[in-house]
């Protein structure tokens, strides 16, 4: 018997990479005064409200986002590595800009949306990300079905999880808005996934 889960997909609040558009993968950054402000507009939101479980990315930006969550909520937070962002190997750190200006390769994969790319030291391609996100949410449904749950992640998760629900290709151009804080809603029953509500930013207001 199917029964639909519910997921609400919560992306990390503003860091000061995040202004100077940094790659930041798997760096271990912490929220600047922006961010926590909208990590604590998260928690207002989520007062009032259940949920049966909370999850959370175990790099810093998330942890941070989440705690206010978690006390609207008054639930644990269960860390996951399997959250994180994308890892981009050597281009982690720098711009755009300072990665045409460095590796040549690396760029050109950007710019071709390269499914199979990696990144050197460490990086992982968009495939092999895709399938580490789309495999965690598998193992969070196995857990919860038919259960409400929070997720708090990145903006690279949360576009393998859009992707995932409006059949999107991965070589696709993101026309998509995917905002610091923002609320993210997923219906899924089965192999059916539904947006009920995406980038919701009211809170922040």
């Amino acid at each position: 018997m199917r029964q639909t889960t519910r997921i609400c997909f919560v992306r990390h609040g503003e860091t000061d990479w995040n202004i100077e558009q940094r790659m930041q993968g798997h760096r271990d950054l912490a929220l600047n005064a922006r961010g926590e402000a909208q990590a604590a507009a998260a928690g207002r939101y989520f007062r009032g409200r259940q949920a049966d479980a909370l999850y959370c990315s175990d790099l810093l930006r998330a942890r941070q986002t989440a705690q206010p969550i978690a006390q609207a909520l008054g639930l644990a937070l269960i860390l996951d590595p399997a959250l994180r962002e994308r890892h981009f190997g050597r281009c982690e750190g720098l711009t755009y800009d300072e990665v045409a200006a460095r590796y040549a390769d690396d760029a050109r994969a950007i710019d071709n949306r390269d499914p199979d790319y990696c990144a050197p030291q460490g990086g992982e391609s968009r495939r092999q990300h895709e399938a580490r996100v789309l495999g965690c949410v598998a193992r969070l449904l196995g857990e919860h079905g038919g259960q409400t749950i929070v997720v708090v992640t990145h903006g690279g998760v949360l576009d393998v999880i859009y992707r995932r629900a409006l059949g999107l290709p991965s070589d696709a151009p993101r026309d998509y808005a995917i905002a610091n804080a923002g609320i993210n809603w997923l219906a899924i029953d089965g192999d059916q996934w539904s947006v009920e509500r995406w980038g919701e930013t009211a809170h922040l207001a």
